[in-house]
């Protein structure tokens, strides 16, 4: 396995369907998600995606069952979330969670720091102005395990310019994994990278990352999660502008 084998691939997920989606699901998908979802903004249209003025932006690349995005969001009021997922079984998990039975999914209220994306998360970070993100998360990413699957992995060569560009210096692109392939391969793309500040990761989850039910189900498994803190640092990235670094409005 070497970090330059292959450039990413055009599609990073396989499947977007799980199993049957129960009636309510199916509701919630048909009328919660348009409320919350993002159409791909303009540079200067960032704060207009939220109804309540936030102070930091952050992205979730694949959100699973959202259990994440629900918790930093309900946390941090002035942090927007822009969450991303395509699996229709984690959006519905999601909307399940903001919208207790009996709530009309059509009126109820809705967090205003949060967002969704319901495409591939490649495309939104394209359309992003330079500089505009605090953070990025990659929590337990699917780990593709096997090599020729390896350009499908979000921590990828081609991709760390990218999710450079978004950065300015001093924000934080976190990742969470239990796979031992996924670790030893972003443990490699990483060391070989010079647009991020990289230490150890950590054995247990910091303070300040809520948990998944990914993270719980690899700890009854017996797996050992690591979790990484990549720092960008002063390096120009590929095509950055930092001097159009997004600023939020103030609150």
């Amino acid at each position: 396995m070497t970090p330059t084998q292959k450039p990413p691939t055009d599609r990073l997920y396989g499947r977007m369907r799980g199993h049957t989606l129960r009636p309510r699901q199916h509701a919630l998908l048909e009328t919660a998600l348009p409320r919350l979802r993002i159409a791909l903004p303009a540079a200067a249209d960032l704060q207009a995606l939220f109804p309540a003025p936030i102070t930091r932006l952050a992205v979730e690349v694949g959100f699973g069952g959202g259990e994440h995005a629900h918790t930093l969001t309900r946390s941090d009021p002035a942090l927007g979330l822009i969450a991303c997922e395509v699996y229709d079984s984690g959006i519905a998990s999601l909307l399940s969670a903001l919208l207790p039975e009996g709530a009309d999914a059509a009126t109820a209220a809705l967090p205003p720091n949060l967002r969704l994306w319901d495409d591939d998360a490649r495309i939104l970070l394209r359309a992003l102005p330079p500089a505009c993100l605090d953070l990025l998360v990659l929590m337990f990413p699917d780990p593709w395990p096997k090599a020729r699957h390896a350009p499908r992995r979000f921590v990828h060569p081609g991709q760390v310019p990218l999710v450079a560009r978004l950065l300015p210096p001093g924000a934080t692109w976190r990742v969470a994994s239990d796979d031992p392939t996924y670790q030893a391969w972003v443990t490699e793309v990483m060391a070989a990278q010079a647009l991020f500040d990289v230490s150890s990761p950590a054995t247990k989850r910091p303070d300040g990352w809520p948990p998944t039910r990914y993270e719980a189900k690899a700890l009854r498994a017996g797996r050992a999660p690591l979790y990484w803190a990549f720092t960008r640092n002063a390096t120009p990235a590929p095509d950055a502008e930092p001097e159009t670094r997004w600023t939020p409005a103030s609150p």
